[in-house]
């Protein structure tokens, strides 16, 4: 055969090599870009941000009884807070990019305090709302110390440590993919607003760095901010034109860009205090509610975390720094409480995904938009603006940045070998109930108002539907169930399960490069060491 292709070289057929640290990354955590530069990547970070921080308040308050007042006012509250433990986070906690938001794990146990037979007899929505973010704040408080002692006693490590590349899969995976319900369902509430950002975003960030050709990485970095920009405007001039004059209520508090009444809301300039709603109350069953909601976020929060420390090009984070990591995630939950944010705080998923999309993940950055986080929550008016952007665009950007979290997990199967039959039975099997069993937990919930376990103890039936509904939970726990129980001692499936490749981050010592990425600064390291 003349036409016949020539046989393929020999070092064609090799595949790929596997890598500790991502490579292709602009600036890892150590390096930061430069000062400009800098100050518009945070500016970014605090965008994406803005969106959960808005959209949990908006969705809680209400049902709290608060007016627009209140909202503006627990929206300044969270972002301070949030500032706050962002910088704790990357000073003294993992030291990773990291910013910590707000949460959906926890709105569960707050619609669940919401609810609660002792507040029914006020009259008054807002002494029914101070009641309640009285209670929130108590249970907040109770459930932070499980999160510090857990951290910080070090038990966290000890379970990490049992943590292999195929265990890891699932639980990253499921981080990311797990919010696929924020995505699209939030794009189609408003779809000429929430589609144009995510082809814009394609765009900027896919197409025209490759058809520019230019060394200056412009569009793919600040994409972001160019797409909202465009879209934002587009949607005040379909505001304005009157497009959505005679629409139902519902598209109109959607697509409008005046109707999230955070502006006139919010005051020109207040800092947020401690107790700044009066004591906080303090009920048993709530505060166990709040606790699995709590372990929930541990669990979720650790493989954010290694998805965060993958797009910031570090290696995998040892145990003991994850352990110290969510011993200050629970210090931030204890603020949350102090403050009075109705909700608890984790690693923002959608923020680790704008690290792979700008392929910076530089630690300055994210301190940087800390610092807008706390500034923008005092001057309350000037954060107000950002904060009314409508939510599909917020949910456009999920779209893309859940994607990339989901893909960060997915990228921890270079190490394991996909040919054995027990990986394949854990990966798949942890996938499908990860997927599987919250689905059943949030479809009965949704039809019968209350969850599947319904007994007379309602602490007893929050825990079990708390835990059950994160999917990152419940395929992490399946994984690492049968990854530590199934013939792990067999030295073949050691090494189909990756677990030689992490062998030397176990320890903090075991490799040079975590002093690197993750000592404290400051010498603290002699006080706090890490093992």
């Amino acid at each position: 055969m003349a036409g016949a292709a020539p046989p393929p070289k020999q070092d064609e057929l090799v595949p790929h090599p596997v890598k500790d640290q991502l490579p292709n990354v602009s600036f890892c955590i150590t390096s930061p870009p430069p000062w400009p530069e800098a100050i518009l990547l945070g500016f970014q970070h605090y965008l994406v941000m803005l969106g959960t921080t808005v959209i949990i308040p908006t969705a809680l308050v209400p049902q709290m009884g608060g007016g627009n007042d209140e909202k503006a006012r627990v929206i300044q509250t969270l972002l301070f807070v949030a500032g706050i433990n962002t910088l704790f986070q990357t000073l003294f906690g993992t030291r990773l990019p990291a910013v910590m938001g707000g949460s959906y794990t926890f709105v569960v146990p707050t619609i669940s305090i919401i609810l609660a037979g002792r507040y029914n007899n006020i009259v008054d929505p807002h002494e029914k709302f101070l009641h309640i973010m009285r209670g929130t704040q108590g249970a907040l408080i109770v459930a932070s110390t499980l999160q510090i002692i857990v951290g910080f006693s070090g038990l966290w490590r000890n379970v990490t440590r049992f943590l292999s590349p195929l265990s890891a899969v699932p639980l990253v995976a499921l981080a990311g993919f797990g919010l696929y319900e924020l995505g699209f369902p939030g794009v189609a509430k408003c779809v000429e607003i929430g589609l144009p950002p995510i082809v814009l975003l394609v765009i900027f960030s896919q197409y025209l760095p490759h058809a520019m050709h230019s060394e200056r990485h412009v569009f793919d970095r600040f994409a972001v901010i160019f797409s909202i920009v465009i879209v934002w405007l587009y949607a005040y001039l379909l505001t304005v034109g009157g497009a959505y004059r005679h629409s139902p209520p519902k598209t109109q508090l959607h697509c409008r860009t005046d109707r999230s009444g955070l502006v006139g809301g919010a005051p020109w300039i207040r800092v947020p205090y401690p107790f700044q709603w009066g004591a906080p109350t303090f009920d048993a069953g709530e505060a166990f509610a709040m606790m699995a909601a709590s372990i929930v976020g541990l669990v979720e929060s650790t493989g954010t975390f290694m998805a965060v420390a993958r797009y910031a090009s570090a290696t995998p984070v040892p145990p003991s720094v994850l352990s110290r990591g969510i011993g200050w995630q629970g210090i931030g939950i204890l603020l949350d409480g102090l403050f009075g944010t109705a909700n608890g705080s984790s690693v923002s998923v959608e923020n680790a995904g704008l690290l792979a999309l700008t392929r910076v993940g530089s630690r300055r950055v994210v301190q940087i938009s800390a610092a807008f986080m706390i500034f923008f929550s005092i001057l309350g008016k000037f954060g107000a603006v950002f904060a009314s952007i409508p939510a599909p665009i917020f949910a456009a950007l999920y779209c893309l940045f859940f994607a990339y979290v989901g893909a960060a997990g997915l990228s921890f199967l270079q190490f394991c070998n996909l040919n054995s039959f027990r990986t394949k039975f854990i990966l798949g099997f942890s996938v499908f109930m990860g997927l599987s069993v919250p689905q059943y937990f949030n479809e009965y919930t949704s039809v019968a108002g209350y969850g599947p376990v319904h007994t007379g103890a309602r602490w007893f039936n929050d825990i079990i539907n708390v835990i059950f509904s994160s999917k990152p939970f419940v395929a992490g726990f399946v994984a690492f169930l049968l990854d530590n129980t199934l013939h792990r001692h067999d030295s073949a499936v050691r090494k189909d399960r990756g677990f030689h490749w992490w062998q030397k981050f176990r320890s903090f010592k075991g490799d040079t490069r975590s002093e690197e990425f993750y000592s404290l600064p400051c010498n603290l390291n002699k006080f706090f060491p890490s093992v």
